[in-house]
């Protein structure tokens, strides 16, 4: 059974390969994405180290001159998919979106050198990679936290990279929709219109491109003009975890100024992540930005901090929180709640598992001595798998595969978590 689910990942990735980079899954989203392509990486790593760097090379050979990486890079044109580079209008060579999604390619460049192969093809790769993803944390750290707080907010739900999370709901319902022109949604017509977003939601993000775009998408500008100004506790940790991977990276790369710069970016994020626990909930919560209060929504982003060095007393926190979670759903981690009146275990981050959040909440409980509730994390992922095949998420009860079929972070998680498996054995 490991051999087969090995073969039909790689075969998954080759499909979704154009290349110099990875699409999500065919049809639905045709382009590069940001988090998207990184954690594709480190499926690749396994079979086709070169492969695997030429993504992450790709990603930041678009990165703009402020540091920021975009969301979507849009490489070839493709009808089939809204909103596309000329609704975004950001004016690059090649067309990009304006905004951009968690950070999670310096944990990916320190781990695709820590288990290279080819080593002196990983430290050349990751040389030439080192300024640039720190050019990028840095940039969050000017522009999206401009009071100076350490944490970060994102603008626009889609930054998160959990698109229509309940977290975003009462933030999102005070941007207003006027001025925004029909549009005809692309998404609905590859998946099933359930298990997207809802057609309200997709008017407010779309109001936010226009906000921004009359910016003239000046990134220094984009925190302040934005009516939606959120900290995501998960956003932050991925964040931080990049920027201690970057850390002890640069150290061993001999970049002394790029190390201690990272080492105390990830320090401050998580003394400032303090801020944001709720014991009330055991895990930690949003926080909205423009009304200055937090969050009560129960959601995955809670417990995504687990990913980082946070104290080891809050990530058994989380873990007892997860063991809970799982009383009420068959196949952990559920995005949301499912005793939670605003569960959706088949609408996108309203209720599904994703193995991306799987693998990278398992991966920093791993690190933090949780070895019991991993093991459960790891094989409801494998479980999952094998009754529905490599899809974009699950309803966490039933496991019905939604969203897209044949997804590239999917196949490139159950390579990484049959590897991590077969080493605790």
């Amino acid at each position: 059974m490991r051999q087969k689910l090995i073969d039909q990942a790689e075969q998954v990735l080759r499909r979704n390969d154009r290349g110099s980079y990875t699409v999500p899954t065919h049809g639905l989203y045709p382009f590069q994405w940001n988090w998207d392509s990184a954690l594709s990486a480190l499926g690749f790593k396994h079979f086709d180290e070169a492969r695997a760097w030429t993504e992450v090379d790709t990603l930041f050979a678009h990165q703009w001159d402020d540091g920021m990486v975009p969301h979507i890079i849009f490489h070839e044109r493709d009808e089939g998919y809204f909103p596309g580079p000329d609704v975004w209008s950001t004016g690059r060579p090649v067309p990009t979106s304006g905004i951009t999604q968690p950070p999670v390619a310096g944990f990916a460049i320190r781990r695709m050198v820590d288990e290279a192969r080819d080593v002196d093809l990983a430290l050349s790769r990751a040389r030439d990679l080192l300024p640039k993803a720190h050019a990028w944390h840095e940039w969050f750290y000017r522009t999206r936290d401009p009071q100076g707080t350490g944490l970060v907010a994102i603008i626009h739900p889609w930054e998160s990279g959990r698109d229509n999370s309940v977290d975003w709901d009462a933030a999102l319902d005070r941007v207003s929709t006027e001025g925004v022109q029909p549009f005809q949604r692309r998404d609905i017509t590859h998946a099933n219109p359930d298990h997207r977003p809802t057609h309200a939601q997709y008017e407010r993000y779309i109001k936010l491109v226009q906000t921004f775009r009359e910016l003239d998408w000046d990134t220094s500008k984009l925190h302040d003009g934005s009516p939606f100004q959120v900290v995501d506790p998960g956003f932050n940790a991925i964040l931080i975890r990049s920027c201690e991977d970057l850390a002890d990276l640069a150290e061993r790369l001999d970049q002394p100024e790029i190390a201690a710069a990272s080492r105390a970016m990830a320090l401050r994020g998580v003394a400032a992540l303090e801020s944001l626990w709720s014991d009330d909930l055991g895990q930690y919560l949003c926080y909205d930005r423009k009304i200055g209060a937090p969050i009560l929504s129960p959601s995955v982003g809670g417990l995504i901090p687990a990913f980082a060095a946070i104290p080891e007393h809050r990530a058994a926190g989380i873990a007892r929180r997860i063991e809970e979670l799982g009383k009420s759903c068959e196949y952990l981690i559920p995005s949301h709640d499912p005793t939670a009146p605003d569960y959706d275990g088949r609408r996108y981050w309203r209720g599904p598992a994703w193995l991306i959040v799987n693998y990278m909440i398992a991966d920093g409980l791993t690190r933090a001595g949780q070895p019991e509730i991993v093991a459960r994390i790891m094989e409801d992922s494998l479980r999952l798998i094998e009754r529905s095949g490599f899809a974009e998420y699950y309803d966490p009860i039933t496991a019905e595969p939604c969203g897209g079929a044949h997804f590239t972070w999917t196949a490139a998680m159950v390579l990484e978590i049959l590897d991590q498996v077969r080493e605790a054995a």
